[in-house]
């Protein structure tokens, strides 16, 4: 859902061998982005049952390792890959990267979550990218939290709201396809429109995840802008990295209309040859031990409907029953033309006498996902003197 971009894609491989009593392992190599994470016990677990170890080679963001995959598909750099999401996926799909194999597991998966009947991508997990909001600094000014996309452009919330740049995040271009979604082109009201009021509004916009949350956002980094485009799991992390006794009540809230569903998925690489490993990964991945280890380690949500879900997340943050999507399909068909067309409007101005929004000085590329805040100590920064 959400991944650091570096120069080129840097790979870091991780072991995981047989434990005591286990025979020489298969090993097979996991391809995903940089901000995989999976408990060790949990691993090591697998590999002690089924004798097949796991080389986790980390290849940048998702669309880096995309791209990666692409260009090695006839020599594949792995066996299994994890973290092409729903952005992403057409591409992947389009370039014959997987191999069908229906994990029996599925059954326990819900249909909508399922993005090929024949099984080249298995589901894993989801997100939300939602607006979030800082409860105290919206009740010191007597402002009720918007309860729609199209409140923002109120002028109640002017010089609230600070977003991410889509041609350089994330969460960015999940906010950008949600608009798209609730807003379509050929409305009386458009995705272009809602832009203009924004910026007419005075939306802030910077680079990334990081500069937005922990930066511009009033509860995250002391800034001036009580509403950020963020995750349904960011308010959990205030109690999952609590310093001391956890707070009663999270501080910041999620706005459930116009959150937009991220879906990560994994697939066998055709051309392995380690395709029975490869599918009790498949396998694993899908099992509850892994399931129900995903939330802490990556903030994102199990697609297992057997898995339990932490008290930590149920209790402060809620999971859209209606969020915004887009085919696949129609993502990779139009996202540059949209992302260009954003760029007119709200960098640009749009040549139509719409002043340019402030950008932040900041240059970073993809970061700033959920699963950041998983490495990062969370806490209440203090307002710079």
């Amino acid at each position: 859902m959400r991944h650091t971009i570096g120069l080129v894609a840097v790979a870091a491989a991780l072991t995981i061998t047989a434990t005591a009593g286990a025979q020489e392992s298969t090993t097979v190599t996991l391809v995903t982005h940089d901000s995989f994470a999976v408990s060790d016990d949990v691993l090591s677990a697998f590999t002690a049952e089924t004798g097949i170890g796991v080389e986790i080679f980390r290849a940048g963001d998702a669309g880096q390792m995309v791209n990666q995959l692409i260009l090695t598909r006839d020599n594949p750099v792995g066996d299994v890959a994890f973290g092409i999401d729903n952005t992403f996926l057409s591409r992947g799909l389009d370039a014959g990267l997987f191999d069908p194999y229906r994990s029996p597991l599925l059954d326990n998966v819900d249909p909508e979550l399922i993005a090929t009947p024949d099984g080249r991508v298995t589901p894993i997990d989801f997100g939300d990218v939602c607006l979030n909001y800082d409860k105290g600094a919206l009740a010191a000014t007597g402002t009720p939290p918007p309860s729609s996309l199209r409140d923002l452009t109120d002028e109640r919330y002017r010089g609230m709201l600070v977003v991410e740049n889509p041609a350089s995040s994330s969460p960015g271009l999940a906010f950008l396809l949600a608009t798209i979604a609730r807003f379509p082109d050929g409305a009386d009201y458009s995705w272009r429109d809602f832009w203009k009021d924004l910026v007419d509004n005075d939306v802030l916009v910077t680079p990334g995840w990081e500069e937005a949350y922990f930066g511009a956002f009033t509860f995250g980094g002391g800034g001036d802008r009580p509403l950020v485009v963020s995750y349904a799991s960011s308010p959990p992390a205030e109690i999952v990295f609590a310093e001391g006794e956890p707070p009663a009540e999270v501080s910041t809230g999620v706005i459930e209309d116009g959150c937009f569903r991220q879906i990560e998925y994994a697939g066998i690489l055709a051309g392995t040859d380690q395709p029975l490993a490869s599918r009790r990964l498949i396998d694993f991945m899908l099992s509850e031990p892994f399931q129900e280890d995903m939330p802490f380690n990556m903030f994102v949500f199990p697609v297992n409907g057997n898995a339990q879900i932490p008290a930590e997340f149920l209790d402060n943050t809620l999971i859209p029953t209606s969020p915004l999507t887009i085919d696949a399909a129609a993502i990779e068909a139009n996202r540059e033309v949209w992302i260009e067309a954003w760029t007119g409007i709200v960098i640009e101005g749009g040549g139509g006498g719409i002043p340019p929004v402030l950008i932040a000085a900041v240059v970073v590329g993809l970061g700033g996902t959920a699963a950041w805040l998983a490495r990062r100590r969370y806490r209440r920064r203090a307002p710079t003197p």
